[in-house]
């Protein structure tokens, strides 16, 4: 169901503050701190006596110790600590530790084979912290559905013409041809529209007027991290080939799905723009309009969720699916490679 060599953001850096914090990824409980240096740690979240998350307890110096107990934990999930049991330490007395990475304002947690992490294939953020280029972001979003169906909705450009038909849609996104290109990493999806009107939420921020050439960029790594671009220029300036136009508006949405369980995701997102960076009220106006649009896609994907569940066969697809086609079947090859050899 998962790839678990991989990095997963497990939480916002600035969520990780002076306690214990508890999430799930991938089925798992996993409890979150920092250190006396302020680094990172990720425990799995259950203490190996009677299973009560170690999210309960508290934070002893680099250590946690258990709410039930006593028993008390390190970074490296080595228990140091039992008094209730005349301090000797219980045979099996660990927990898991996990890999742990910060960046980009990010927690990811390597879910895998701990000699398999390597913090160079987290996933790359271009202009993060450039001081020429804007910055949004907001508050992790719940979605009601399985990670795969958030992949599927992200490698398919034509779904705004409906789902958000007041925010990015306009009447090029209803038709215009799909290509389709597969990476090793990952599977993108893009089209260039040309002289078209730009769409409601675009019109607010662009900085020119009339018509334009727009590119929808779709792009998703392999499990479910994914980089959509959006690029709007004068009419007559856009294409592949085409040099940058001064009034080129570009912007970078960074997204990331981790799966909590078989049926709930939740989803981290920011925006890089390459326009008035420091200006606070346009970052503001792209984050509540962004997230307005990421609500409508929730709306349908819980939905769609609902619907599967009920009814799982018999589903049709449409030319619309190929991006999301191909990148399940890559995906689905490598979480196979991951299972043990049945002989």
């Amino acid at each position: 169901m998962y790839l678990k060599n991989s990095w997963y953001v497990a939480a916002w850096a600035d969520q990780i503050a002076g306690g214990l914090h508890a999430t799930r990824l991938l089925g798992e409980k996993i409890c979150l701190y920092r250190n006396s240096a302020g680094e990172p740690v990720a425990l799995e979240d259950y203490c190996p006596h009677r299973r009560l998350p170690l999210s309960m307890g508290k934070l002893k110096g680099d250590a946690v110790e258990c709410g039930y107990h006593g028993l008390t934990f390190d970074c490296s999930g080595q228990c140091i600590a039992a008094p209730a049991n005349d301090n000797k330490i219980p045979e099996g007395a660990h927990v898991r530790s996990y890999p742990v990475s910060e960046r980009y304002g990010l927690i990811w947690v390597w879910m895998g084979d701990p000699g398999r992490a390597n913090h160079a294939d987290i996933f790359q953020v271009d202009h993060f912290g450039d001081p020429d280029w804007g910055y949004n972001r907001g508050a992790a979003i719940d979605v009601a559905c399985n990670y795969q169906y958030i992949n599927d909705n992200l490698l398919d450009p034509s779904h705004v013409a409906w789902v958000h038909s007041s925010s990015f849609g306009e009447a090029t996104t209803r038709d215009t041809p799909l290509q389709v290109d597969v990476k090793d990493d990952g599977v993108i999806v893009s089209r260039w529209m040309y002289d078209c009107a730009p769409a409601p939420f675009y019109k607010k921020v662009i900085g020119f007027d009339g018509n334009c050439d727009r590119l929808q960029h779709y792009e998703v790594r392999f499990p479910s991290h994914a980089i959509i671009r959006a690029v709007f220029t004068p009419a007559g300036n856009g294409g592949e080939k085409a040099e940058q136009h001064a009034d080129t508006f570009i912007m970078d949405s960074y997204n990331f799905m981790t799966p909590v369980d078989e049926f709930n995701t939740r989803y981290y997102w920011f925006q890089l723009r390459n326009i008035r960076p420091k200006d606070e009220a346009l970052s503001q106006t792209m984050s509540d309009g962004v997230r307005a649009a990421f609500e409508e896609d929730r709306l349908i994907l819980n939905a769609l969720q609902q619907g599967m569940r009920e009814k799982p066969e018999g589903h049709i697809s449409m030319r619309s699916d190929t991006g999301s086609f191909q990148f399940r079947r890559r995906l689905g090859k490598l979480i196979a490679a991951e299972q043990p050899d049945p002989g």
